[in-house]
C-alpha cells in the first residue's frame, strides 16, 4: 500500500502542472531517469549521480549483512551508539532514533565544545558502539569526531582493542577506510559512490544505523520498494512525478518556499527534507526554500510564495489547531500537499518519493540538483582559517562594527555603515537589519551555539517575533550541521535571504586529538568562514558575538529584538 498523498491546487496551477506532466509523458523523462540520462537536467554530471534509484533493490538483496551485523553488536552488548557524521550521513539516522524511539542512539553533527561534551557525558565510552559516516572519508567534523572519541576510549581500553567498537560507513577507496583498516574498525560498511549524501537515506548510510538501533532493514525497505516501483511509470500511480512538478512549477512561479508541518510520530521527518530540497534545488540563483519548524500563525499572516507540506501518519496525533490551519489554507488557495504514512514503518516510501521528486523539480527549474557547488565555498574558508591558526597558533583577527555591553556585532564595510547611521543602541542597529527584510524574502537565524532544548526555544521565540511582524517565511540553523544542509541554498539561491549570525565565546574548550586545533577553534574558523561567503555573496547578513554567557546573551537578544 502507497503512503496516500492529496494534493490541493489553485486551478491556474492546476492546468500547468497537468501541461508538464503531459509533457514529461511525450518525451518519455520519466523512463530517461531511469535510463540514466542526464539531458532530462543540464547535460552535466547528472549521470553519476543516480545510483539512488535502483539502491533498494540492491540493498533487499543484501539484508543479511545488517542482520548479521545487527546480531553480533547485540550480543556484544553495547548500551549505547553514537553516530558521527555531517548532513546526508547524519540526518536520515536521526529521523529513525526519534521516529522509532530509540533513546540509546545518539547523533554528534557538531563542532561546539559544549554539544561534543554533553554527547560524552551522556554515554559510557566503554560501552558505546562508534559509528563514523563520511562518504568522502575526509569531512573535517567526522574526522574530528572520530579522533576525539577514539582517544578518549583508548585511554581506557588501549588503543589496540579500540577498533573493535568503531564502524565505518563509507565510500570504497575513501581515507575513511584506510583509517577504519589501520585501527581495526569491527565493521567497514560501503557506500555507492554514485549516491550522494542527501540521497542516501535508502543506502548503507541509513540501513547501517537502522540495523544498529535494532530495527529490521527489510521490513523499511519493502515499502521503499512500492514507492520505487511505483515512480517507474508515467501514470497517476508515480506520485514523485506529480509531487516533484507540483514543487517545480510552484517554485517557477515565485512561491518558493516550501513550509513543512509533521505529526508528532514523524516529527524530524522535516529536518531531512530540508536538506535534501535546499541542497538539491538552492543553486544558479534559484532556490526552494525548505521552512521546517515554524511557529504556526493564522492563515492570513502567511505570504503568497508559500506552498506547505503536511506529512503525519495513520494514527499521529495532530493538534486540532494544526488539522484547522491545513483547512483553512485550502480554503484560502494556498497549495497543499497532504502525506498521510500508513504507519511509521513506511518512513521509507516518503524517502524516496521525495527524492524522485526533487530530481523531477531540479528538471523543471533547469538545474542539476546533483551538485553543491556552494557548500564547498564555505569550506575552502574555513580551510583558510584552520591552516592559519596551525601555522601561527591564532585566527587572523578581526575588527567589529560594534562593541557594546559585551555584544560585538559584524558585517560588510558598507552594511556597518548603513546600521552606524541607524544608532547607537544595539536594539536600533538590530531593528536597522531587520528592516531591511522586504516582501518575498526569507529570515534565517544561523546559530554557532550548542543545540539544545533552552536555547532553540530562545531562538523560536526570536523567529516568531520576526514572522509575526514582517510576515515572510522564517528560518533556523544551528551550525555547523546547517552548512551541509540549507547552507547551500543560503549562498546559491536567490539573494532574498537576511541572515542573522549568532556566534559566542566557548565556556570551555575541548582539544582534537593529533591537531594543533581544537573544537571551539573548528566551530569559530566554521562560522567566520559561512559568514564570509555570505558577504562575498552580498547577502544581508549581521553577525551578533555573545559573550560565554550563551543563555544570558540570547535572553537578551530576544528582548532586544
Amino acid at each position: 500500500m502507497l503512503n496516500r498523498i492529496a494534493v490541493h491546487v489553485p486551478d491556474d496551477i492546476r492546468r500547468e502542472v497537468e501541461s508538464e506532466i503531459n509533457q514529461w509523458k511525450g518525451s518519455n523523462k520519466v523512463s530517461r531517469i531511469w535510463e540514466n540520462d542526464a539531458s532530462v537536467w543540464t547535460s552535466d554530471d547528472e549521470a553519476k549521480w543516480l545510483g539512488w534509484l535502483t539502491i533498494v533493490d540492491d540493498e533487499l538483496a543484501n539484508v543479511d549483512r545488517y542482520r548479521s551485523f545487527q546480531s553480533d553488536i547485540s550480543s556484544a552488548g553495547f548500551e549505547h551508539i553514537l553516530l558521527m557524521g555531517m548532513g546526508g550521513s547524519s540526518l536520515c539516522p536521526e529521523v529513525l532514533a526519534m521516529t522509532f524511539d530509540k533513546s540509546n542512539f545518539h547523533i554528534l553533527d557538531s563542532t561546539v565544545p559544549a554539544r561534543v561534551k554533553a554527547i560524552e557525558d551522556s554515554i559510557d565510552v566503554e560501552k558505546t558502539l562508534f559509528i563514523v559516516a563520511s562518504k568522502s572519508g575526509s569531512t573535517l567534523e567526522p574526522n574530528c569526531f572520530k579522533q576525539y572519541f577514539f582517544d578518549r576510549l583508548s585511554e581506557k581500553v588501549g588503543k589496540e582493542n579500540a577498533g573493535r567498537q568503531f564502524v565505518a560507513i563509507t565510500d570504497p577507496g575513501s581515507k575513511m577506510e584506510q583509517i577504519a583498516k589501520n585501527d581495526g574498525f569491527r565493521y567497514i560498511f560501503y557506500g555507492k559512490p554514485e549516491i550522494g549524501g542527501r540521497f542516501s537515506a535508502l543506502s548503507a548510510f541509513g540501513l547501517t544505523a537502522a540495523a544498529a538501533m535494532g530495527l529490521d532493514v527489510e521490513t523499511l525497505l519493502q515499502p521503499a520498494k512500492e514507492m520505487a516501483d511505483s515512480c517507474r511509470t508515467d501514470g497517476p500511480q508515480n506520485t514523485g512525478l506529480l509531487l516533484g512538478t507540483i514543487l517545480g512549477v510552484c517554485q517557477t512561479r515565485g512561491i518558493d518556499k516550501l513550509t513543512i508541518f509533521t505529526g508528532d510520530k514523524v516529527h524530524d521527518l522535516g529536518a531531512w527534507l530540508e536538506q535534501l530540497i535546499a541542497e538539491s534545488t538552492g543553486k544558479n540563483g534559484i532556490a526552494i526554500i525548505p521552512v521546517d519548524r515554524e511557529p504556526e500563525v493564522d492563515t492570513n499572516e502567511y505570504s503568497g510564495d508559500r506552498i506547505f507540506a503536511s506529512l503525519v501518519t495513520r494514527d499521529d496525533h495532530v493538534s486540532d489547531q494544526q488539522a484547522a490551519l491545513i483547512e483553512s489554507l485550502k480554503r484560502s488557495g494556498h497549495p497543499v500537499i497532504e502525506i498521510e504514512l500508513d504507519s511509521v514503518e513506511s518512513i521509507g516510501q516518503e524517502f524516496f518519493r521525495w527524492e524522485f521528486a526533487t530530481a523531477v523539480a531540479g528538471s523543471i527549474m533547469g538545474i542539476n540538483p546533483f551538485n553543491q557547488p556552494d557548500v564547498e565555498s564555505a569550506k575552502v574558508e574555513t580551510r583558510k582559517l584552520t591552516a592559519e591558526y596551525e601555522k601561527t597558533g591564532s585566527l587572523p583577527g578581526e575588527k567589529p562594527a560594534f562593541d557594546l555591553d559585551g555584544v560585538k556585532l559584524f558585517t560588510s564595510e558598507d552594511q556597518a555603515g548603513e546600521i552606524i547611521k541607524a544608532g547607537d543602541s544595539l536594539a536600533e542597529i538590530l531593528s536597522a537589519h531587520l528592516s531591511k527584510i522586504k516582501e518575498g524574502d526569507y529570515f534565517a537565524l544561523l546559530a554557532y551555539v550548542e543545540m539544545n532544548r533552552e536555547n532553540e526555544e530562545v531562538l523560536q521565540d526570536i523567529r516568531a517575533k520576526v514572522l509575526e511582524r514582517y510576515k515572510v517565511a522564517t528560518c533556523l540553523g544551528f551550525g555547523p550541521r546547517f552548512l551541509h544542509s540549507t547552507g547551500q541554498a543560503y549562498k546559491g539561491g536567490p539573494n532574498s535571504g537576511v541572515f542573522l549570525q549568532i556566534t559566542s565565546d566557548d565556556e570551555f574548550d575541548l582539544p582534537v586529538p593529533g591537531q594543533k586545533y581544537t573544537f571551539g577553534i573548528v566551530k569559530a574558523a566554521q562560522a567566520r568562514g559561512d559568514f564570509q561567503v555570505l558577504l562575498d555573496r552580498g547577502r544581508r547578513a549581521l553577525r551578533v558575538h555573545l559573550g560565554k554567557d550563551v543563555a544570558a546573551g540570547l535572553k537578551k537578544l530576544n528582548e532586544l529584538i
